[in-house]
């Protein structure tokens, strides 16, 4: 099983259809449930999926449109009703803060659980710092403040050449400081340089999430290099007023997207309810970006 994993609950835009239900993830790292976004049918799909309710620790809502939060009130009830205990850490943008706290506040008055919001302004900026991963906000250009999530695992450990562990003689007490980059000094006082002793570290990696927003190469800055990108791409070309105006992408420009910020594959999603197929929509982006799949509901992706 991979260490990082993306699972998508829902990939549709504001209107739930038989496909597609809103929008809705669920990042799981080592363990560790951390959902983006939680549109109406989350639950169900969490479900049908396997994925606990109960190791979700972090909620990171992108924007404050029902389509992309309607869903957050039943989940942290049903968390309530399992009886979850410890916190969960509702990441969202700052106006949204008072308008979900009186939700829950009236919805979950004898919690089991903390509920803690986490407000996002400005720029973002970090706003979860694990022993392994971060996770950064930035901004989207919609048309209420809107931001997209950045998870980057931190650089990894060296491995340790047994053989040489072994040649050396390198005692146990001294392995873990060899692991994070240390040579190893000899009782005689000669010194073994870090590389012999290891071989390089497994590299490590990043997946984005950028839904809604126009079109700006902003947003390729903020997610430069990533790994795994998802860019909503709600349009065809043939609408590329349409998005404009609505504060969306077209599939072509998610390809752009990609293509600026370097990304090794790009995810495309929040479909308009108007394609029963995203053939048309794949076929644009990858004109622009060719490392691209769309979105399905009840999709598991491993970050590798």
């Amino acid at each position: 099983m991979a260490d990082f994993t993306l699972n998508i609950l829902g990939c549709g835009s504001a209107t739930p259809s038989p496909l597609r239900n809103p929008s809705a993830q669920v990042v799981d790292y080592r363990g560790r449930l951390m959902m983006i976004d939680c549109g109406e049918g989350a639950q169900a799909t969490m479900r049908r999926m396997g994925l606990p309710f109960h190791r979700i620790s972090h909620i990171f809502i992108s924007h404050m449109h029902g389509d992309h939060c309607f869903g957050l009130p039943g989940l942290l009830s049903t968390l309530n009703l399992q009886d979850k205990g410890g916190k969960v850490v509702v990441v969202l943008p700052e106006g949204g803060v008072e308008i979900m706290k009186s939700i829950t506040d009236y919805f979950c008055r004898e919690n089991s659980f903390e509920i803690e919001f986490q407000p996002v302004s400005g720029n973002g900026g970090l706003v979860l710092d694990l022993p392994s991963m971060t996770v950064e906000a930035f901004p989207l250009y919609h048309r209420v403040p809107a931001y997209g999530y950045l998870f980057r695992e931190k650089p990894k450990q060296l491995h340790l050449r047994g053989d040489m562990m072994e040649f050396y003689n390198v005692p146990v007490a001294q392995r873990q400081n060899i692991k994070n980059g240390a040579d190893f000094v000899k009782d005689n006082g000669d010194i073994v340089p870090n590389a012999w002793l290891t071989r390089p570290a497994d590299p490590s990696l990043s997946y984005a999430y950028c839904s809604d927003t126009v079109y700006d190469r902003r947003v390729a800055e903020a997610v430069k290099g990533v790994d795994l990108l998802y860019h909503e791409a709600t349009y065809d070309s043939s609408f590329a007023e349409k998005a404009l105006a609505r504060g969306h992408s077209t599939a072509a420009q998610a390809g752009k997207i990609a293509a600026q910020a370097g990304a090794k594959e790009l995810i495309i999603g929040h479909f308009s309810k108007r394609y029963t197929s995203t053939d048309l929509l794949v076929e644009e982006a990858a004109k622009e970006f060719p490392n691209v799949i769309a979105a399905s509901d009840g999709m598991t992706v491993d970050i590798i």
